[in-house]
């Protein structure tokens, strides 16, 4: 992700922010520029850009694109996302994809929730920077995305994380970190996060949008297996037998040997994790240049390009690489396990490049 700062007192920002631990400014995202604004009250609930140039004679700025009121969320603290102040909707480019959240009258489903729409939150910001096409089930019921965060109690069975006909369903119990923890043991996982849920999911959905009876068919087969194959099937085979053993030749995870989709949405999670921390390390600047290593080492970058702008995998794989070296033996100096426990083969960084140019050539305005 981007690193974004406060217009008024420069004071570098997260993406969560609201308000400037600084100076106390508002702060709110605008989708459409993908920026986290500096803002102004101008009146009542609506907010103006915050400027450094002097007002125009007449007092202060009047153009309506740039008055703004924060999505209905914000009220919860869990959405700091504008929308144009004139504009008729309560809910952000993010929220208005939510069709279920949990109880909010319970202080720890509010907790929760509030866990879960930080990561849902991030995860919707690299889309926009994908320019993938994202809309919502209200504006369109077959092609759409929307989010059901459900708890066992208010569902009265078992609530599974998982995707169907573009309806992401979350368990709320993920957002507590000693249950995911447990699920993570139990499913015996090198790796397990909100964000990791979501962006494994939000992959079954972009398969259905942009390979499914598409150009790409042929080529995804090629690389992933026929999907056609009984999915139910498979799982069984997967949970009973365990993954081939020589699994991690082909594939990123031993869940992703059970199923082409399931490869399609393991992989594709792992892409966008690779797209949005370089971008975090291109805004920090980040060099890998170990003092041992020869100049010829593959172990040096010099992490300087917008993922997001480049067309060429093999050159954001070659960042990547040194990058998860540097982070990991980071983690291990604090006594932590790898911030990134995945080994790429080649066969993977094969299915990672069509990832990328499935969404490069799937780019929408």
């Amino acid at each position: 992700m981007k690193l974004f700062k406060c217009t008024n007192c420069g004071q570098l920002l997260y993406f969560e922010n609201s308000i400037c631990e600084c100076c106390k400014s508002p702060l709110g995202f605008i989708p459409g520029d993908v920026n986290l604004a500096t803002l102004v009250q101008d009146n009542n609930d609506v907010y103006r850009l915050h400027s450094n140039k002097k007002p125009l004679l007449g007092g202060l700025m009047s153009n309506k694109k740039q008055l703004f009121k924060y999505c209905k969320n914000h009220e919860f603290d869990v959405c700091n996302w504008l929308i144009p102040a004139d504009s008729p909707d309560i809910f952000c480019r993010a929220c208005e994809l939510n069709h279920t959240v949990p109880n909010l009258a319970d202080p720890d489903h509010l907790r929760q929730w509030r866990l879960i729409e930080f990561a849902k939150h991030r995860l919707i910001y690299a889309l926009l920077q994908m320019k993938l096409p994202l809309i919502s089930k209200i504006q369109d019921a077959a092609k759409g995305l929307s989010f059901d965060f459900l708890t066992e109690a208010d569902a009265a069975q078992p609530v599974l994380t998982g995707h169907e006909d573009g309806l992401i369903t979350l368990n709320v119990d993920e957002a507590d970190d000693e249950k995911r923890e447990l699920s993570r043991k139990q499913m015996n996982e090198p790796y397990r996060t909100l964000l990791g849920h979501f962006r494994h999911e939000v992959g079954h959905y972009y398969w259905d949008r942009l390979i499914d009876n598409s150009a790409f068919i042929d080529e995804y087969r090629q690389l992933f297996g026929d999907e056609r194959q009984d999915y139910a099937q498979a799982l069984e085979r997967n949970y009973s037998q365990g993954p081939p053993a020589d699994w991690n030749l082909n594939f990123i995870s031993t869940y992703a040997s059970s199923h082409p989709w399931e490869d399609w949405a393991e992989t594709w999670a792992h892409y966008l994790h690779i797209m949005d921390t370089l971008e975090t390390a291109d805004a920090f600047g980040m060099t890998v240049s170990p003092r041992l290593a020869d100049k010829k080492s593959n172990l040096k970058a010099i992490i300087n390009v917008s993922p997001y702008q480049q067309e060429s995998f093999e050159t954001l794989l070659n960042l990547w690489l040194p990058l998860t070296f540097a982070m990991n033996s980071m983690n291990r100096s604090m006594g932590n396990k790898d911030l990134y426990p995945f080994v790429i083969p080649p066969k993977v960084v094969e299915k990672l490049a069509f990832i990328h140019k499935v969404c490069y050539a799937s780019r929408v305005n």
